[in-house]
């Protein structure tokens, strides 16, 4: 494993998507909606447009969050940043445009919030995508003293992508199920920590990874009584869209 350490700034609770459910998810908006109900720590999808440049999408295509369709990575980032990606969610957000990834991180760095960024790739852009992210993380931050900065990705080449480009960027796996060499993924990518749903991580299993000097943390938990159980099992962090319903101070 690399020899970096926790981002041990990265708040427990942590927005997904920003406020991702009150506002359109991946926008400032939501960002700034999440910072109103207090929270400091925030996740949200990065893939690259056509021309490289990192912005916030979660879908690989357009259609869900923008009022066009097709495949984000076939329009360049002049095309992208001129689309609405407010008015899918509601008439009050007409005219959002979609979040660069730059325009993110000014938002964060002046707050001094943490970050949680899921390398997101358009499917084929796995390595790239990765690369391209850690490399613009590291001259968007690089004045900014301690990074409160998570790399996460389901895909593990992205996340060889980011270790290449920005290796002292802690890195977690994200999980929806375990297979049986996923902790052998883990070590093998240097991962500081591993995301999993929040069904799979029972007490036993965040033992394991405490055990193996990995954090425990879960996605997407919107109910008090699982999120109790969740903290009564000892996660590190959970990722949630009701920041109306959780106190990030808790």
């Amino acid at each position: 494993m690399d020899a970096h350490p926790w981002p041990w700034s990265l708040p427990f609770w942590i927005a997904h998507r920003g406020a991702g459910k009150l506002a359109p998810e991946n926008t400032l908006a939501a960002f700034r909606e999440g910072a109103r109900h207090g929270y400091r720590a925030f996740e949200c999808d990065v893939k690259l447009s056509a021309d490289g440049v990192p912005f916030l999408l979660h879908d690989t295509t357009l259609d869900r969050t923008t009022t066009t369709r097709g495949r984000a990575a076939d329009l360049p980032w002049a095309a992208l940043s001129r689309l609405d990606a407010g008015r899918w969610h509601s008439r009050a957000y007409a005219g959002e445009p979609p979040a660069s990834l730059e325009a993110i991180a000014a938002f964060v760095r002046v707050n001094q919030h943490a970050l949680n960024i899921e390398v997101k790739p358009t499917p084929g852009d796995e390595f790239i995508t990765g690369q391209v992210v850690g490399r613009e993380v590291m001259r968007l931050w690089k004045d900014s003293g301690p990074m409160s900065l998570l790399f996460s990705s389901f895909a593990p080449e992205a996340l060889r992508g980011a270790r290449d480009t920005a290796p002292e960027v802690p890195r977690a796996l994200l999980l929806d199920k375990l297979p049986a060499d996923w902790l052998d993924t883990v070590q093998a990518l240097g991962c500081r920590a591993v995301v999993t749903h929040y069904a799979l991580m029972d007490q036993p299993q965040v033992e394991q990874l405490h055990q193996l000097g990995l954090k425990a943390l879960v996605y997407t938990v919107n109910d008090a009584a699982t999120a109790q159980w969740l903290i009564t099992n000892g996660v590190d962090g959970i990722i949630t869209d009701a920041v109306d319903r959780f106190s990030p101070t808790a």
